[in-house]
């Protein structure tokens, strides 16, 4: 019998990053049900070089507890509401996160603009997607060259670039700086405040950090 795509991604992982934990998100079914199983199994996890990450739950452990990186004074108080839905599970090394919205959708948030890409409706959908392209959709190669170059990345750390990416930014190594992965976000939450739902190549004058 042939392992899902999400067994297939917890054989590849690097975890747990914290003690065995029982979790229940209050779901009897769907994706939050599935992510429930999952840390369940494995409390915390890195894939493809770190260039994934999924948070851990509980007091103890290393980088990031789920439940507190889902709390409005963590973050998410600098996206004005554009962030209270998505409940975020993970994220990828430029602070793309993966989440669950309305207990029923997968969807990958994008740091810079608030925008939202649905994955499907469930973890085996998100594993898959993952699975279809490491390097594109988890930054595989890149966290791999990086890390290489300048220095392994904390469990706490993700990275930003000094010239967004949604401003004209590249993904070479000198336009991107490392930082605890909370601070990453609550930089690009009031951006992301100037940029969402605002059409192509409007002129917006963005805060100072």
């Amino acid at each position: 019998m042939t392992d899902s795509a999400l067994d297939q991604l917890l054989g590849r992982a690097r975890g747990p990053m914290g003690p065995v934990i029982d979790v229940d998100f209050g779901s009897e079914a769907g994706p939050l049900a599935e992510l429930a199983r999952m840390i369940s199994r494995m409390n915390g996890f890195f894939l493809f070089n770190a260039g994934v990450q999924v948070f851990r739950v509980g007091e103890e452990g290393l980088g990031h507890d789920m439940i507190h990186w889902n709390s409005e004074d963590a973050w998410k108080d600098t996206y004005g509401g554009l962030a209270d839905d998505p409940f975020c599970f993970g994220q990828d090394i430029f602070g793309v996160q993966f989440a669950v919205v309305g207990g029923e959708r997968v969807v990958c948030f994008d740091p810079e603009t608030a925008e939202v890409t649905e994955l499907g409706d469930s973890l085996e959908s998100w594993a898959t997607w993952l699975l279809a392209d490491p390097d594109v959709h988890g930054a595989a190669s890149f966290a791999h060259a990086f890390q290489r170059e300048k220095d392994a990345l904390a469990p706490s750390e993700r990275l930003v670039p000094l010239r967004f990416f949604v401003g004209g930014g590249g993904y070479d190594f000198d336009n991107l700086v490392v930082k605890d992965a909370v601070t990453a976000m609550r930089i690009r939450g009031p951006v992301a405040q100037r940029i969402h739902g605002v059409p192509d190549g409007t002129t917006i004058r963005l805060p100072v950090t």
